[in-house]
Order: C-alpha cells, then sequence, then structure tokens
C-alpha cells in the first residue's frame, strides 16, 4: 500500500468520526480537517487546508496555540478548553487534546482532536452571569425570585418508615454538618435537601444548587471554583459556586458524576476551608454547607470507582437514605391527595375525591420514577378530566399498570429505631396479605394465622 491510499484512508476516516480532526505538517500546514471540525469551527474546509495553522485562526497567540507547544516543543495537551474566534470573528468554545506525531525522534505532524462546547459554555455563562445578578440585587440573603422554595410542609407520608426519615432530616436542619442523601431517581432528594436548608440557621443565606452530571468536566471546575482571567484562553474573572453560596449552602446533585480527580480537589476544599479560582494563586475563605446527593446505592459507586471513598467519609457525616415510593405503597392516597389538590388549582379542575378503583390501580404499580412518576400520573389525569368530580380508573393512564415490584424489600436506614424498621416491615407484609386477598379481611387473617379481631387492629395501626 503506497502513500496517496494511506493517505485515502485516513481522509475516509476522519470523515467518519463525529469529533473534530485537525493534522498539520511539521511546517504547520493543514493537511486534513474534516467537516465535523469545519462545522464546529464555523469555516469552510478550504479555509483551513493548505494554509498554516495561525493564518487559518490569526485570533490565536502562539504562547495559547496547542498546535505550537506540539510542533515546537513536543509537549501534548490533553482536554483543554479553549475559546477563540475564528477567521470571521465568531467565538468558539471546544474542548482540545493535541498531540506530536513522532518519527524517528523527529515531529512530523500534530493531531487534533475537538469537542464543541460552544453552546454549553454560553449556557453556563449565562446561569453564572443571572446568578451573580440575583446575588448583587437581593444582598447576602438572596431571595432567589421564581424559584420555587420547599420547605418540611411541602413533605408528604405517613408511613413509619417514611416519617423516621423525615425526622432525622429535621434533626439536620437544626446542626451544620455535612448530609449525603441517597434516594432512587424521583424520591425527592432536592425536596429534602431545600427543607433542610430553609429549616436550619442558615435559611436567610443563598441556596445553590449544583447537578454535576449536567456540565463537561473541563467547565465543572470554573463553575464550582471560579475562574481567573488568563486561566485558559477567553477565561474572565468569576467567582465560582463556592464563593456564591459563602454562608448558605451548596447541593451538590449527583456528585459521583463529577470526575475522580476533581472529587480530589473538593476534597481539599472541603477540609481546608477554602477555595482557589482556576488559574489564580490566591486563597479565598469560603464557609458552605454541602448536601451531596446520588441515586445508587454510595457502597456500589465506591466499588465502581465513581466515587472517592475519601470523599464520602467526608460528606457522610450525616446520612439519609429515602425509601423507594414502592417501600412505602400505603402513602401513595396521600399523595395522590395532595397532588390532586395542587394541580386541581392550577387546571382550574373540581376532582374533588379519588375512588377506590383508582386507588387500587395507582397501588398496584411499582413506579420506577417514584414520587415524581406519581405526580406526573395525578397532573396528566387531572389536565385530561372533563367535568367530573372523582378521579377514577378511567383518568388513569399508566404505562403497565399491571406490572408490579416483585418481592419489595424494606430497606434499612443506619441509625433507624429497630422498633421503626420492625414496623414498616410488618406493614408491608399486612399490606400485601390484603391486597391479595382483594380486601376481605377475615381471608387476609386466616393467611397471616392471626386473629380477625388483631388484624383490624393492625390495620388502624397502621393507616392501612
Amino acid at each position: 500500500m503506497n502513500a496517496e491510499q494511506y493517505k485515502k484512508i485516513i481522509d475516509e476516516l476522519i470523515e467518519l468520526i463525529d469529533e473534530g480532526i485537525y493534522i498539520v505538517d511539521k511546517d504547520g500546514v493543514g493537511t486534513h480537517y474534516n467537516k465535523a471540525m469545519a462545522n464546529m469551527e464555523k469555516v469552510n474546509v478550504s479555509d483551513v487546508l493548505g494554509k498554516k495553522f495561525h493564518e487559518a485562526f490569526p485570533d490565536f497567540s502562539l504562547g495559547d496555540s496547542t498546535m505550537f507547544k506540539a510542533l515546537s516543543k513536543n509537549v501534548p495537551t490533553l482536554k483543554k478548553q479553549q475559546t477563540y474566534k475564528n477567521l470571521y470573528g465568531k467565538e468558539i468554545t471546544t474542548v482540545n487534546s493535541t498531540i506530536p506525531i513522532i518519527v524517528d525522534g523527529e515531529t512530523v505532524a500534530a493531531l487534533e482532536v475537538a469537542k464543541d462546547i460552544t453552546s454549553i459554555r454560553q449556557m453556563s455563562d449565562t446561569l453564572m452571569e443571572l446568578q451573580e445578578g440575583a446575588m448583587d440585587q437581593d444582598g447576602p440573603q438572596q431571595k432567589t425570585r421564581g424559584i420555587k422554595r420547599y420547605n418540611f410542609n411541602d413533605i408528604h407520608g405517613q408511613n413509619p418508615q417514611f416519617t423516621a426519615v423525615v425526622e432525622r432530616a429535621r434533626k439536620a436542619a437544626d446542626n451544620d454538618a455535612s448530609v449525603f442523601i441517597y434516594g432512587e431517581t424521583g424520591t425527592g432528594k432536592e425536596l429534602f435537601a431545600q427543607s433542610i436548608h430553609y429549616g436550619g440557621v442558615r435559611a436567610e443565606k443563598p441556596f445553590l444548587a449544583q447537578n454535576c452530571a449536567a456540565i463537561p468536566e473541563t467547565l465543572l471546575e470554573g463553575i464550582l471554583f471560579g475562574t481567573a482571567k488568563g486561566s485558559f484562553t477567553g477565561a474572565v474573572d468569576r467567582a465560582g459556586l463556592f464563593e456564591q453560596a459563602n454562608g448558605g449552602t451548596l447541593l451538590l446533585d449527583e456528585i459521583s458524576a463529577m470526575p475522580y480527580d476533581l472529587q480530589s480537589k473538593l476534597l481539599r476544599v472541603l477540609q481546608e476551608g477554602y477555595v482557589r479560582r482556576v488559574g489564580d494563586a490566591k486563597d479565598r475563605p469560603v464557609n458552605v454547607r454541602i448536601i451531596s446527593t446520588v441515586n445508587e446505592p454510595p457502597e456500589d459507586l465506591i466499588e465502581q470507582g465513581k466515587l472517592r471513598k475519601d470523599l464520602y467519609y467526608r460528606l457522610n457525616v450525616i446520612n439519609i437514605s429515602i425509601p423507594a415510593l414502592r417501600e412505602r405503597p400505603d402513602d401513595i392516597p396521600v399523595l395522590t391527595e395532595a397532588f390532586l389538590e395542587k394541580h386541581n388549582q392550577r387546571f382550574g379542575k373540581q376532582l374533588w375525591m379519588v375512588t377506590d378503583g383508582a386507588i387500587k390501580k395507582l397501588k398496584n404499580y411499582d413506579y420506577p420514577g417514584n414520587v415524581r412518576e406519581l405526580e406526573n400520573i395525578i397532573e396528566q389525569a387531572v389536565s385530561m378530566a372533563d367535568k367530573e368530580h372523582a378521579l377514577s380508573e378511567k383518568n388513569l393512564n399508566m404505562p403497565g399498570a399491571a406490572r408490579k415490584a416483585k418481592n419489595p424489600q424494606v430497606a434499612y436506614d443506619r441509625g433507624q429505631p429497630l422498633d421503626e424498621y420492625m414496623a414498616a416491615v410488618e406493614a408491608r407484609i399486612i399490606r400485601e396479605a390484603v391486597m391479595a386477598a382483594d380486601g376481605n379481611i377475615s381471608r387476609a387473617a386466616e393467611s397471616l394465622k392471626i386473629k380477625r379481631q388483631t388484624l383490624q387492629h393492625k390495620l388502624k395501626k397502621y393507616h392501612i
């Protein structure tokens, strides 16, 4: 295979790749530039091929150019964020990896792979600017306009296991320790986090939240810790969330999605009580309460290498484990009534009650989306209702409504009194027996090998 055939293979290969590819020869002249890169940088392929890289991108100084470092110094650059202007003056933000190609000790080319994060960068900058504006306007007590504040009155449930978790959260609000919340998707982790903040001594201070899975690694560090002008091309002096939340609470949602190396930097901030903006040499003291959340068991995340063990121990001062909705089906009527009232007001409907058939249908479902999914079901039912006053089975549109969790387990929450845990287990067993007997108390009592009067007493005790 000759050189021309090799070049043809490379040309075809780089066009199949979603990321932008840019290759220059030892003189810095572009030899390969795929359409993905051209679309990303908003230029024509002909603007780059056959031209030296500093002519194709005149906005770059050689000191900032990863291509220059690769060609002249044999220095590779991995996952570097860059903001620059293309040939036509349009600002672009990318994450680049650039490596020198060395043959027999001589640098013969440089290869760059880039990913476009322009829209994400613009979005994050806008959010940070809006947050800074709100902080400046509202002062140290920060009344965030238009954002719903939740407190413990917004948490609904009577299940013994669940009420024990709520009581634990109330106690957490009375102190200043870090809180680690585990719960499946839709169980209400942010609802608990806000309730802890607004129910505690920091209630009049900022409450800020960041989903660690929503922002690329290269941007997340700057968002959390801030940036200093010149730390990377296009960087400006800007306070991060730690500084903005100073005196208040910072919620780090899905913290296991934070890059492993960044988790170590977070640990240092928590241990030492100061932040250093990206590219800055100045340490800035911060006093922030951290509430972090995960939607998988933390022990599994540690074993999978997604969560640093030392960081987990630092964050897990107060542990709160929110039970899944399938573990507390006795709360479904309570939650349904609350959501019915909420969405009646929203849609101007007059559904005053829920039929037994609707409750039975709602209970006979495992809710992979938990409380959030239940609310979506009720919201849809209310919005589509006509002039009836009772929410019935026909109003409920539930995917796979016959799907029921197999052998649902009641998880034991560390620190939970044993008698409360045993009560939750007993309540689940009784509930399943009554449902299996289609509500016939005598048959349910017979299956449980207890007296009918005893079962009636327990049904009253557990509000079943």
